[in-house]
């Protein structure tokens, strides 16, 4: 058994399709299908289910690949713990983040870097089912998400920061002159709002609720770029996370205002999986999460946008 054979079940699995998984692997559909053929006939047992297209594993093959996931994390904790010898870490940290989190994702990466300049980092947007499971087949090696989450399990957890809401509004408009606002107050104004399936909104839903009143939004967007691309007219407001400040500031023309409610959000944190083999690399990313300071930096931030209002930056 090679772990080539491992790695194309891995793909074939991830993809769902011959042909997807062969181009992810780089070899021909023929030669993907041989190699897991192979693999059936040294194991003794159908891995897929075989029709007119890819329909799946078998329950042996479902065993198979809980198999190949936890050989190959082997494979690379062992590559990382050996280049960690030869002198610095390296390979690429695999990090994915909820979208509303990706804004603050650089408060770790830029000092992980700089501290382990080897190491690329590739980063992708996810949901936080699509979190569990890379973690759980150990395709991540660390993520930022909800860490409050009750799905969240067989994973180590560390708290970064707290959302705080903050209504983003234009500096002449109905709410000028204010220096706060209820959530009441900001279902009244035109919104441009994230879309009602991502995690973020439903919170923000659950805090217009409990002032009585429901969001209609005029726009939604699932990425928080998308929201921002519509700000900066000064026909719309939105309701944001005082940690999207740190990459999109304020549109000019507009300012920030506290929302009354919750002193404090649902946590954002790092997680990575508690399991063996551990990841080197998201070991690694733990320990540069601890002097990250990310939390201050953040609020900052936000005592630096809350005063008079004088513009955007």
């Amino acid at each position: 058994m090679l772990l080539r054979q491992l790695e194309y079940l891995v793909a074939l699995a991830r993809e769902r399709h011959f042909s997807r998984a062969a181009d992810a692997c780089f070899v021909s559909q023929p030669s993907l299908s041989a190699a897991i053929r192979k693999l059936e006939h040294e194991l003794d047992v159908p891995i897929v289910r075989r029709g007119r297209r890819f329909e799946g594993l078998t329950p042996e093959g479902e065993r198979v690949l809980a198999w190949a996931h936890r050989i190959l994390a082997e494979r690379d904790a062992l590559q990382q713990e050996l280049s960690v010898m030869r002198g610095g870490l390296t390979g690429t940290l695999r990090l994915g983040a909820i979208p509303t989190a990706l804004t603050s994702v650089s408060l770790l990466t830029t000092p992980f870097c700089s501290a382990h300049p080897l190491v690329r980092v590739g980063l992708e947007s996810m949901s936080s089912r699509q979190i569990l499971d890379g973690l759980a087949e150990f395709e991540l090696d660390a993520a930022m998400t909800y860490v409050d989450d009750d799905t969240l399990r067989h994973v180590r957890k560390m708290p970064l920061y707290e959302e705080r809401y903050l209504l983003l509004t234009p500096l002449v408009g109905p709410l000028t002159g204010q220096r706060r606002a209820r959530w009441s107050q900001a279902a009244d104004l035109p919104l441009c709002l994230l879309s009602p399936r991502m995690r973020n909104r439903q919170i923000m839903d659950e805090c217009f609720s409990a002032d009585g009143v429901t969001a209609t939004p005029a726009l939604e967007s699932d990425t928080v770029a998308g929201l921002y691309a519509h700000l900066t007219g000064g026909a719309w407001s939105s309701v944001i996370s005082h940690a999207w400040l740190h990459m999109f500031g304020v549109p000019k023309g507009m300012r920030v205002l506290p929302l009354e409610g919750p002193a404090h959000g649902p946590r954002v944190g790092l997680v990575i999986g508690d399991h063996n083999p551990e990841s080197v690399l998201g070991r690694a990313l733990w320990e540069t999460a601890r002097g990250a300071r990310v939390r201050d930096t953040l609020d900052e931030l936000l005592a630096a946008h809350i005063g008079p209002a004088t513009g955007g930056s």
